[in-house]
């Protein structure tokens, strides 16, 4: 069995006005292009009361490293009070949300991910010295480019929204 550390967890909250089709666009995207990761949407639910929305999203993706270590990313959206609004921009109006949004993420570091050392206790016990003392300089350069990405994620789309607020 592959052994997962999780090397970052935070979240961030946002209230305020916001496009939600176009943030939902920019975190995939970045997610897809600056990590190369292999996105997936897990869950998409959708409550509306009256005119307000509430919506959860669970992403996952991952990314092969090197035949022994994979990436794994957990991103988790709650959209509160969704609604649309009018908002005057330079003497126009555009049709654009309003809304709290709380996203956190989760990196985790997948260790012999294929499984190739869980074919005896022998083997495990060989895993935990060749990870120690053979490689752990790797697991930390690992560790740290997954906490980085995910670091970089969180504030990449804290601006974006921060951004999308001063409109």
């Amino acid at each position: 069995m592959s052994e997962k550390d999780t090397v970052f967890s935070s979240k961030i909250k946002y209230n305020g006005i916001l496009s939600f089709k176009d943030f939902y666009k920019f975190c995939y995207d970045w997610l897809k292009e600056e990590t190369e990761l292999d996105m997936i949407e897990d869950s998409y639910n959708e409550k509306i009361s009256g005119d307000t929305k509430e919506i959860r999203i669970k992403w996952s993706g991952d990314r092969k490293i090197t035949d022994y270590f994979r990436f794994d990313i957990k991103v988790e959206f709650i959209i509160l009070g969704l609604k649309n609004v009018e908002i005057s921009q330079g003497g126009a109006k555009i049709k654009t949300n309003q809304g709290s949004v709380e996203m956190s993420v989760k990196g985790v570091l997948v260790s012999d991910f294929q499984g190739r050392f869980d074919t005896s206790g022998f083997n495990k016990w060989m895993r935990g010295v060749y990870e120690k003392w053979i490689i752990s300089s790797r697991v930390a350069q690992f560790t740290d480019k997954i906490a980085g990405d995910c670091d970089e994620f969180l504030s990449q789309a804290k601006a974006y929204l921060d951004l999308e607020g001063k409109k």
